[in-house]
């Protein structure tokens, strides 16, 4: 049957998330605090280790003692989420507590974050060929303004998003609440993510499902145009 819907994960599917380094460098430019590079290299390979940014690398060691709700629990409130994410960044020391927090602010700008470079094409290929598309993610925050800053998002028919209504992929509910909301049936729907347990869920409700792979930008220029003939 022909596809009438598709539905796309967030981080590492649509956009990617500025590099640790970066990340780091703009909140200390910020806070008018200058590092010597050597400290300042250390303390971004820490927070990598740690995988403190979201969207960026998992942690190397288990994230156990990690405030608030268990780990594999972070997406479902915006204070799951934070509590989080800056109990792994509070596990690197900085020159000022406050840092931490405005680590996390920092990751939910719209300058965090670049689109794939082909993102904006297929979104508008889609919607020239009358195809409903959604947006379904395991985060903590709205994503809503990053992809208004970009430009993706009058492409966007519905935004599905774990922290709004407490639960997590690969729950298929969630993609249910997309597939109801773009009035598309999910056996003519296509889930794109590039998480296979958590994404692949959407197959539970008979979506067809296609992964692509988290890598920086400038290494997937491409890898979103597959579903254009994964639709035709």
């Amino acid at each position: 049957m022909p596809v009438k819907g598709v539905l796309f994960d967030f981080s590492g599917t649509l956009f990617r998330v500025e590099p640790t380094e970066l990340w780091l460098r703009a909140v200390l430019s910020d806070a008018g605090i200058a590092l010597p590079e050597p400290e300042l290299m250390r303390a971004a390979q820490a927070l990598e280790r740690a995988g403190a940014l979201p969207g960026g690398a998992s942690p190397v060691e288990p994230p156990t003692g990690v405030p608030g709700e268990r780990w594999a629990e972070r997406d479902r409130s915006a204070e799951q989420h934070r509590a989080a994410y800056t109990g792994l960044s509070r596990r690197v020391p900085l020159p000022d507590p406050a840092l931490h927090d405005a680590l996390y602010d920092r990751h939910m700008t719209p300058a965090a974050w670049s689109p794939y470079p082909d993102a904006a094409e297929v979104l508008g290929a889609l919607r020239e060929r009358g195809i409903a598309v959604g947006v379904v993610s395991n985060i903590g925050w709205d994503l809503r303004p990053v992809l208004r800053a970009h430009g993706l998002d009058p492409y966007v028919g519905t935004y599905v998003l774990s922290y709004e209504h407490g639960i997590q992929k690969p729950d298929p509910r969630l993609f249910a609440m997309a597939c109801e909301a773009l009035r598309v049936d999910a056996r003519d729907t296509l889930m794109v993510g590039d998480d296979r347990r958590a994404d692949g869920g959407a197959a539970a409700l008979g979506c067809g499902v296609h992964f692509v792979e988290h890598l920086p930008a400038a290494q997937r220029p491409d890898g979103l145009r597959p579903v254009l003939d994964l639709v035709d």
